[in-house]
């Protein structure tokens, strides 16, 4: 039976200044994010870029060998756009083409891309979380009709850890005229009673983004099985001046001092992206404010905002509502016009509502990402069982729709992410996996104080090298950077020839997912430059460019630079889970996610390498590598009520 009384009465909010702390939590600000952003996911279909070669440089015996090399006559690939007629933004991938070559994939190929420790439903497409009674909650989009795009709902799995989850019925069905073409991205807010309360945005029969309240039937029941959707909804529609399908994905609310809840939504005014404030006492009452959170001009659509305190103090991840001294708030975005999750850290002014970036050089939009691969649609919550912050983004796919199609399932999560202020450096987050995915780690190998000469490649004898956690350092010759002369050219991962192209400082690195010919490899690497002043800048680089001999793939380069400071060796820690790559380099100030799709080194031919493709310096690296265990992805059954 549904509650009668789901919401909080405004007069029973406490006071939120009955209690004086310097990093106080509001007294009843219990406020638990999150939530499945991804009203946009819809697949990032193909890209097709120019294959970049390999690492030229490798012994003759890791050179690539033409006889692996399939003959056939593919067919063409003519990627559909999808989402518009729906009021959701066209998310097809139009750089493939309409000439692109299909590949011929088998079943052995296409079941390998399915990972063992990310989190995907059991079939079709999917989009992200809170916790609960003892259970991590992860609400998604999902199709449960087709590996694409179309016919969205809420899919639902709980888990004790974020690591090991069971799949539980849909959450909640396009039903109503106001969510009857979607039920799209929402957010939760835990209110001081326990009560929780989720925000989602519907698109109503005609497509109008609005939003709606819902609330669990049961608020006893740990696993949140049924909803109800308020009988008033929608609750908010698009205020003048914002276009109909321009107003979506509600964050979760944060407590102010005058005991009245806000939240933001994102939008845009022409071409300047903007984050909408509301205020309200019941969830169901609202009033705009006067002044926008934050609007960055040029950068297009917002979707999926998400807005939070960090502690820049302590290593603990804060509550929504927490403000005061020693915090910085966190502005993200997902741009709808690129598909990249940018964020920058600020000050939030409560009187009137608004957000500062620190450096307006690297405001919302236009500076800092999340993630320099595929990540997209991100959100966090704030984990009140373990004091952290916890960051969800959702990976699409990167190989062809009709790929999808035939393996019959398409995206998943990435590794949930701790995120805290970067001390050191003042103007990054911090982002690493949460410490639950170490308790995947099996047998290691460890490798200390290898030495890579210049133009050398070190295969690494790890056993099967699909399923890796890596932790690596390295270190160049002192005298090779003193006598190293400044570049002349302005290096960039994207634009560079990748692993291949040969500079004084690098690249140096990892090579993962290749076979043993290197023909197939994914290289996840640094690059050093010397600037004109004598100053180092390091870049971090995935390179995908000879990931796959299939022609329907992406394969860019990507990386950005990564902030280095003085005494700190050159570190990266490398998830490798069949079809997915995650990089953490310095601890986590730059990442990079890619999609990488091999044809051959897949299952026991897949192999690590180390290698070093600078001139001028030679590499010392130490590293440890253990095997993943699988985690255990399934159905819900009644015999996990009492786990």
């Amino acid at each position: 039976m549904a509650d009668p009384n789901p919401l909080l009465p405004a007069s029973t909010l406490a006071d939120p200044n009955s209690e004086q702390r310097s990093l106080s939590r509001r007294n009843p600000t219990k406020v638990l994010l999150v939530a499945f952003c991804g009203l946009l996911m819809v697949g990032f279909f193909v890209a097709l870029v120019n294959d970049q070669g390999s690492l030229r440089n490798a012994h003759s015996k890791y050179k690539s060998n033409d006889d692996h090399k399939s003959s056939f006559q593919p067919g063409i690939v003519r990627p559909l756009a999808r989402g518009v007629s729906a009021g959701v933004s066209d998310k097809s991938n139009g750089r493939l083409g309409s000439n692109a070559r299909s590949f011929p994939w088998n079943n052995t190929m296409l079941s390998w891309q399915r990972t063992a420790f990310h989190f995907q439903p059991e079939k079709n497409w999917m989009n992200g979380p809170l916790f609960y009674k003892g259970w991590y909650h992860l609400f998604y989009q999902y199709n449960p009709n087709a590996a694409v795009w179309g016919d969205i709902i809420w899919g639902h799995a709980v888990s004790r850890d974020m690591v090991h989850w069971l799949h539980l019925p849909e959450a909640m069905v396009a039903d109503q005229w106001y969510d009857i073409n979607g039920v799209w991205t929402g957010s939760a807010t835990i209110l001081p009673d326990g009560k929780l309360i989720m925000l989602y945005t519907g698109s109503t029969n005609e497509s109008v983004q609005v939003q709606n309240l819902a609330y669990p039937a049961d608020p006893s029941d740990p696993f949140l099985t049924n909803w109800v959707k308020y009988p008033g909804n929608p609750v908010l529609v698009p205020p003048p001046g914002i276009g109909p399908k321009d107003f979506r994905d509600p964050t979760t609310a944060w407590y102010t001092s005058e005991g009245k809840w806000r939240l933001t939504i994102g939008s845009k005014i022409n071409k300047t992206g903007i984050s909408l404030v509301y205020e309200t006492e019941d969830f169901i009452n609202y009033k705009m404010l006067d002044k926008e959170l934050h609007g960055v001009s040029g950068t297009g659509m917002w979707e999926c905002v998400d807005f939070y305190p960090v502690s820049t103090t302590i290593e603990n991840g804060l509550d929504t509502s927490v403000n005061g001294p020693g915090v910085k708030h966190v502005m993200k975005t997902s741009l709808d016009d690129d598909r990249h999750d940018y964020y920058a850290l600020g000050t939030y002014y409560e009187k009137n509502g608004t957000w500062i970036p620190d450096n307006p050089k690297i405001d919302v939009g236009i500076g800092i990402r999340y993630d320099y691969g595929i990540f997209y649609a991100s959100k966090t919550f704030f984990d009140q069982h373990d004091g952290r912050r916890v960051l969800w983004g959702w990976i699409g796919e990167s190989d062809s729709e009709i790929a999808d199609v035939k393996k019959g399932w398409a995206s998943l999560q990435g590794i949930p992410r701790t995120v805290v202020f970067d001390q050191k450096t003042g103007s990054n987050l911090l982002q690493w996996p949460v410490k639950e995915v170490n308790s995947l780690r099996l047998t290691s190998r460890e490798f200390d104080n290898v030495e890579l000469k210049p133009g050398s490649v070190v295969p690494l004898e790890v056993g099967p090298a699909t399923q890796l956690d890596i932790v690596a350092e390295f270190e160049l010759e002192m005298e090779a950077l003193n006598r190293t002369s400044a570049s002349k050219v302005e290096f960039s991962c994207s634009s560079s020839g990748g692993a291949a192209e040969r500079g004084a400082l690098g690249p140096f690195g990892l090579v993962v997912l290749a076979d043993e010919h290197l023909s197939e490899q994914t290289p996840v690497y640094f690059y050093v430059a010397k600037e004109k002043d004598g100053n180092l800048k390091t870049f971090f680089c995935s390179d995908q460019s000879r990931s796959s001999e299939a022609s329907d793939v992406n394969k860019h380069i990507y990386g950005s630079f990564v902030p280095v400071l003085k005494g700190e060796k050159l570190s990266v820690r490398v998830l490798v889970d069949h079809s997915i790559v995650e990089g953490f380099a310095q601890g986590g100030r730059t990442c990079i996610t890619s999609r990488v799709y091999p044809t051959k080194a897949i299952y026991g031919d897949a192999r690590v390498f180390l290698f070093n493709n600078a001139t001028e310096t030679s590499v010392t690296s130490s590293l440890k590598i253990w095997q993943m265990n699988s985690a255990f992805i399934r159905p819900f059954s009644k015999a996990d009520y009492d786990i």
